[in-house]
């Protein structure tokens, strides 16, 4: 077998592990996985994750940016889903590809990443879909809702709480949609993560760190 750079473990000496982190919308997750990603020297994969699943099927980004957690259309054409990781769909459009053709290439990409190197991905029910690698931590962030409207409307200073709050609500109705149709567990649900994190309750840095520890203690890494 050929040894080179590719073949070894990505994080020191360990073999390759990932965290998926799941987040209600405002409530910080997508800055704590980059920050997590940024503290262990590992891949980050968020809306980059899009575009190399775009490149495995050979689709514009574009188009799975519009579709990006949305519950899937059955508008489109005959609709036939196996639960899992290896849905099939048959459409009669052959110009674009279908929804549960975008969950496909997402999850072969993750599947085949996930045996490379270590990462850390946001969103897109990633942690079923690799619910069988012996080295995932799956989180769930999440904060009371006055401090989710705080930091949208720190990030957006033309909204207000009023619409702050009904923009999460409508994103973690999406989320929470297409999460639980890809899935046989409940977004949002302790249950379905190894880890829930109420982003409020420290700091970003404090929250990195805790993460850290539990990896520690998992052996994940050093």
């Amino acid at each position: 077998m050929k040894n080179d750079e590719s073949m070894l473990p990505s994080h020191g000496q360990h073999p390759p592990f990932v965290i998926t982190v799941g987040r209600q919308f405002g409530s910080g997750g997508r800055v704590l996985a980059k920050a997590l990603a940024e503290s262990l020297g590992i891949a980050y994969y968020d809306k980059e994750l899009l575009v190399e699943s775009a490149k495995h099927a050979g689709v514009n980004p574009e188009f799975f940016e519009k579709k990006d957690e949305r519950f899937p259309s059955f508008l489109q054409g005959l609709f036939s889903f196996s639960m899992g990781v290896t849905p099939m769909c048959y459409y009669t459009g052959a110009s674009s590809i279908s929804d549960d053709g975008l969950y496909k290439s997402i999850s072969e990409f993750l599947l085949h990443t996930s045996q490379e190197k270590s990462f850390v991905v946001v969103g897109r029910s990633s942690d079923y879909i690799l619910r069988d690698h012996p080295r995932c931590l799956n989180i769930f962030v999440h904060a009371p809702m006055e401090e989710c409207v705080k930091r949208i409307m720190g990030r957006n200073d033309a909204i207000d709480s009023i619409k702050a709050e009904a923009i999460a609500r409508k994103t973690n109705k999406w989320r929470a949609d297409y999460y639980n149709f890809f899935t046989d567990k409940t977004w949002g649900d302790a249950k379905s993560y190894d880890m829930t994190l109420d982003s409020s309750l420290l700091r970003m840095e404090d929250n990195v760190e805790l993460v850290k520890t539990f990896l520690r203690l998992r052996g994940f890494i050093d």
